[in-house]
């Protein structure tokens, strides 16, 4: 399959995540953008109407909507709805700790409203160490009141080499629920480069997941896995990297990312309150026309599964201190490697053009 159309990047993004805000009431360990606090500075009420225009008028047609805790907006409901109002389907990602009741049934009521519950684990003694103790009970909870008002919701798992001996009941579950199961890569973005090499799974278990991926097509992943397609078959889905050429992210100040998961300041191709907006950004902007002309260099531009897996995760790369011509650093043909994470610290800063 010939990926040249996605490559050179789309008139409007496939896949644009919007974090509506950092505020949040957990505290998970790997969290990709350090949420916690609110930004004294997140977009207004008006700005933020003002960007869904001009997604609308760009033809966006569904947003992805994370944080932080999304519901913890006072706004969230009034945001959703206009996106709805103005064609724009909504998938938004919750710890479901403010899915009572009021909120399950206005979810239900929704068309072209879809919701994902994070858990990070089948047992409350996997998942809680992650998310924070009592955080799988109450995101059953809002699985229950969901349930109750017969909404098809899915299960979200950042898999670990902690909970991927759990996979299986994990999805017994979301059968149980008639919900889809959805499982994404951990990345050494935010608080996760803190924990990323204590989680990240084995290179036998990535084996493994390959193998199970193959054999549950039904089980969503965001093309978070492409990496594993060198091992032979291609995985369903985009087996490239989408950084600014079909993906980005708007974070709660209005900073347009190439990828959710690189939220680093070189990685930012300007910001919605700048002139020529969203649609100038990502039309336009340098770092995004750089990264639709570069491709993978290095030993991967030689290895024969080149085409299977593109070099991998260009976020990965960039939070492990790697060059971006590096292999993914959970490349399937060579055992994982330790990669010192500075903990704090900003990302070692990266000329794009130099890694071409």
């Amino acid at each position: 399959m010939s990926y040249e159309i996605f490559r050179q990047g789309l008139d409007a993004p496939i896949c644009l995540t919007w974090e509506i805000t950092y505020a949040c009431n957990l505290q998970c360990v790997h969290c990709l953008s350090s949420s916690g606090k609110r930004r004294p500075e997140e977009l207004t009420t008006a700005e933020a109407k003002r960007l869904i225009d001009e997604w609308a008028e760009m033809k966006v047609f569904y947003i992805n909507v994370g944080g932080g805790e999304p519901m913890s907006r006072k706004d969230f409901r009034e945001l959703m709805d206009y996106a709805l109002a103005r064609g724009i389907g909504v998938k938004f990602s919750t710890n479901g700790t403010l899915i009572d009741d009021d909120a399950a049934a206005w979810i239900a009521s929704r068309d072209y409203l879809d919701v994902q519950i994070s858990i990070d684990g089948a047992t409350a003694d996997t998942s809680d160490p992650i998310r924070g103790e009592g955080s799988y009970d109450r995101a059953r909870q809002a699985m229950e009141r969901l349930a109750k008002q017969r909404f098809p919701f899915k299960i979200n798992t950042t898999v670990t080499r902690h909970n991927y001996p759990q996979i299986d009941e994990l999805y017994a579950l979301a059968q149980r629920y008639e919900a889809e199961l959805r499982l994404t890569r951990l990345r050494p973005t935010g608080r996760g480069g803190a924990v990323w090499q204590d989680l990240r799974p084995t290179h036998e278990q990535n084996r493994g997941l390959y193998e199970w991926l193959l054999n549950h097509r039904d089980v969503l992943t965001g093309d978070s896995f492409f990496h594993l397609s060198a091992y032979g078959q291609p995985m369903d889905g985009l087996n490239l990297c989408g950084a600014g050429r079909i993906v980005c992210c708007v974070d709660p100040v209005g900073e347009v990312y190439a990828c959710p998961f690189m939220l680093a300041p070189e990685f930012s191709g300007g910001n919605v309150r700048q002139p020529g907006g969203f649609a100038g950004i990502w039309r336009s902007s340098p770092l995004f026309t750089h990264l639709r002309e570069w491709q993978v260099g290095g030993s991967c531009q030689t290895c024969n599964a080149y085409d299977q897996c593109h070099g991998g995760c260009m976020a990965v790369k960039h939070f492990t201190q790697q060059s971006l011509d590096a292999p993914d650093p959970d490349c399937v043909f060579q055992q994982p490697t330790p990669f010192p994470i500075p903990v704090k610290a900003a990302p070692r800063p990266i000329g794009i053009a130099s890694s071409a």
